[in-house]
């Protein structure tokens, strides 16, 4: 049977490694490394890698570095000061990089039961360890079910107007072009974790996703494989962001529903540091902060 991301017991094995990160990021992995240890000293608890650095895939010069830290507290004033400044100073140091993204939590936080399919399974199964004692260790197995689905994307319909909102407010070719990407990846994954259950397996790779999801949707196979184009190099193209919020993206909130039920209401919502694409989680306002280098995001 090919290798779908999980053990022999159907949990999820953890994505990425040290291991992996290609050689062109180990100099800045390092440096993050040892640039955390001083910026927040006792106040940090552990640190770790997502994204494309860890799992070999990035790319120089069209990659960014993630890097999540969890806190002995719950994030300050002076903490997302300080990762800012760290994050500005990797993107300015290391030009293999495309920015810095470095969100901030509480260890409290992300070890509760409200964050339990949020948070604390991205850390557990998204996350590379860095840093420090390893909070996965306080975190439960998890497996490709409904739940994880459910708790994951299934608030789609929910994050349609303000689509439609961002959509009308657009003007210019690099604001569409942003959108394009933000709404198309998010698209993916939620298209992908609505079959995730049945296929049996997890996937970060974008046109995987496409493809996993068109053998159990023929119908829309092709609208998904073109969301995973324009994911990849984006378009200032109103109609995309159109077909996207009036078709394929109603479509998909009705059909989420349907097989997984709606995403269970939390008080926070999605951390502005960590991709929007990924299964969305709960959101701590004071919790990310990414490097301001103006040039177009093209992460993964």
């Amino acid at each position: 049977m090919e290798h779908r991301g999980l053990d022999a017991y159907g949990y999820f094995e953890r994505e990425g490694s040290l291991g992996q990160v290609r050689a062109e990021f180990k100099e800045v992995v390092a440096a993050a490394r040892e640039r955390t240890a001083e910026a927040y000293g006792r106040r940090l608890h552990s640190a770790y890698l997502y994204g494309s650095v860890p799992r070999g895939t990035a790319r120089p010069g069209r990659s960014g570095l993630d890097l999540l830290l969890a806190l002995h507290h719950e994030p300050a004033a002076e903490d997302g000061d300080a990762a800012e400044v760290l994050a500005r100073g990797l993107d300015e140091d290391f030009p293999q990089i495309l920015g810095a993204t470095i969100p901030l939590y509480g260890k409290e936080t992300l070890l509760s039961e409200q964050e339990r399919f949020g948070l604390g399974w991205f850390l557990a199964c998204l996350c590379t360890p860095l840093l420090g004692a390893d909070l996965a260790e306080h975190l439960p197995r998890y497996r490709p079910d409904s739940l994880l689905a459910r708790e994951t994307n299934g608030d789609l319909a929910d994050v349609l107007p303000t689509w439609r909102a961002k959509a009308r407010a657009a003007s210019s070719p690099d604001e569409y072009r942003a959108l394009s990407r933000a709404f198309a990846r998010r698209l993916l994954r939620t298209g992908f974790t609505l079959v995730m259950p049945r296929w049996g397996g997890w996937t970060s790779d974008l046109a995987e996703s496409a493809e996993v999801f068109g053998t159990y949707y023929p119908q829309r196979a092709a609208q998904m494989r073109a969301a995973a184009a324009v994911a990849v190099h984006p378009v200032a193209d109103p109609a995309v962001l159109h077909g996207y919020i009036e078709d394929l993206g109603p479509w998909l909130a009705d059909e989420y529903t349907a097989r997984h039920g709606t995403k269970t209401p939390r008080e926070r919502g999605w951390p502005p540091g960590l991709p929007q694409d990924f299964p969305a989680t709960s959101r701590d306002s004071t919790a990310s902060l990414a490097s301001a280098r103006p040039a177009p995001v093209i992460r993964r």
